[in-house]
Order: structure tokens, then sequence, then C-alpha cells
């Protein structure tokens, strides 16, 4: 059967990409048709169900293209790997979350992103798992700024265990606040990009904003704020049961983790693994599973991360 396929609606290079290439990617992926590229229009010959599935994908990025504008590698990857209509809603430019730095627009990008932001629209307490790059800490520090913005609270706390040190912070040289910015370095960056920098400086020195190790939680009720554990997987069982408690009336919290990336002790048990286990069944308390279809980072993240997990 042949057929012939005629790109209209957009410019055929969003689609093509430059000298073909990004076509010549697509078309390795149905090596059983044979298809010859003219200008816009693709010449298709092979089996007739095989055409549809083919002229359906291109259907899905013409649609994709004239509703955004573009289509990412990224983009073009999840386009590739699920079902048209989960992509119609993964794969977009995302729901907004807030204007950053320099007008840059701070979105959810994947469907488990914006799983994240409309937990946090319904309940108090949120666990976002997954691999590095999916952006689950990227997008927490985005909706707790956004809550500081819109005053729907006082001050954003930012904290994670400090075990990459063991927690032995008095090995590190300098004051405090230089002991503990190494291990702090990814809730700055993500700051950086949502809040100028005078502005920010001003936050933090005032504690508007309080970026500090697990251990400073002990003893504390964190009322009026939002906020966040990071890499909480390095947390103990008693470590996650005092963070949790110290949540007061009008706190949100959100925790995000990678199972897969525990550095505690071989005989301790990550309190990640064991809470969400206990917690599993408490209404108000959601969880959200991001996986390697949310990665943003370089393409080659994703990859890497596959063959790990297979040599496991």
């Amino acid at each position: 059967m042949e057929e012939n396929y005629t790109i209209k609606e957009i410019d055929p290079l969003l689609l093509f990409g430059a000298n073909n290439q990004r076509i010549k990617q697509i078309i390795k992926l149905f090596p059983k048709l044979k298809i010859v590229v003219r200008g816009n229009n693709l010449k298709i010959n092979g089996n007739k169900e095989e055409i549809l599935q083919f002229t359906n994908k291109l259907d899905l990025f013409v649609s994709h293209i004239l509703r955004y504008g573009a289509l990412t590698e990224n983009q073009l990857e999840r386009l590739m790997e699920d079902d048209a209509e989960k992509l119609i809603q993964d794969t977009s430019g995302g729901e907004n979350i807030l204007h950053g730095v320099g007008g840059k627009v701070i979105k959810a990008q994947t469907s488990n992103q914006r799983k994240m932001v409309e937990a946090m629209n319904k309940n108090d307490l949120l666990f976002a798992i997954g691999p590095a790059g999916t952006g689950k800490t990227y997008t927490a520090v985005a909706l707790a700024v956004q809550a500081l913005k819109n005053k729907q609270v006082k001050r954003i706390i930012l904290t994670r265990p400090a075990v990459e040190a063991g927690e032995n912070l008095g090995f590190l040289p300098g004051d405090l606040k230089e002991k503990l910015d190494p291990y702090m370095q990814p809730l700055y960056d993500a700051l950086r990009d949502m809040i100028p920098a005078e502005k920010l400086k001003e936050f933090l020195e005032s504690g508007i904003i309080e970026v500090a190790p697990l251990a400073f939680m002990r003893g504390r009720t964190l009322d009026k704020a939002y906020c966040i554990m990071d890499e909480a997987q390095n947390a103990t069982e008693g470590q996650f049961r005092m963070f949790l408690t110290r949540m007061g009336k009008s706190a949100k919290f959100i925790v995000t983790g990678d199972i897969t990336q525990i550095d505690l002790p071989k005989k301790q048990t990550s309190g990640l693994i064991s809470s969400v286990d206990i917690l599993k069944n408490i209404q108000g308390i959601s969880f959200v599973q991001l996986d390697g279809k949310d990665i943003i980072r370089h393409k080659l993240v994703k990859k890497i991360i596959e063959a790990y997990d297979k040599s496991e």
C-alpha cells in the first residue's frame, strides 16, 4: 500500500529538523515502512496498519506544534512512547506556576509535575518520589515561592539531611553557613531562578526563607510555613517522624526523594521507604511517583538511568 502525507499547517522544518535529521530519526522507528521525504511531502509504502500508526504519530506531532509552537527532543521522545490522549496532556508547555527572574515562566512541564501542583491544591502534605532530573525538587520549590508571593504562607523552610557529611559538619572548614551551603546548592539554584538576587538575599537574611539541615528542625513548630524536605531518602525513620510532626496548623509540607540513591549506612532503614508504607492510607496525604518520562535534563540522563536500572 502507498500513501502520501503532506505537511500543510506548520513549517516542515519544525517537524523535520535541520537537514531532515529529526524526521529521519522518527522514520528509523518504523523499519518496515519505506518512506521518502520530498519537500513537505512524505511518500509512505508498507503495511496498512503500520502506515496508519506512522501517520497518526505525524498528526500528533503536527497538533503539538500547532498548539505550542515547538517540539523539543524530550517532548518528541515522550510523544513516540505514549498514547495520543495522554500525550496531548503531557507534552505541553506545561502549567504555569509563577514568573521567575527576568520574566522566566516556571512551569510544571510533565503530567506528574502537574500532579504535584494538583496535589498541593488539595492537600497539605505531599510525597514526590522519583529519579534524578524529574524536576521534583524544582517544582516543589516553585510551589513554595508561589505560595509566599501569594501571601498564603509567611516563610519557606528548605531542608535536607546532611548525610553526605555524615552529619559531621564539624569536619568542614568555616562557619555554619559555609559548612552547610555545599549540601544545599540544589535548593539555592532553584531559588535563584525564581527570586531576584537582592530580594533572595533579603529573604535569607531575615529568615523569610530558611535553608537548613534536617537536624535543625528538632523542637520547632513550623506554622504558616511552606516546608520542603529534599533528598528525603537519606533521612532516618526517627528524623522523618521528627520532621513530619513539626507541622503547624497552617503549614504545607512537601517531601522529595529518590529511593534508588540512599546514602545511609547499610544497617539504617530509609525513613522515606518506611513512611510511605506507614502513611499511605491516611486521607489528606498525597503521593506522586515520577519516572523516566518526567526527566527534563539532557536526553542522555534518561538513558543513563535506564541503563543503571537494568544492571541491578
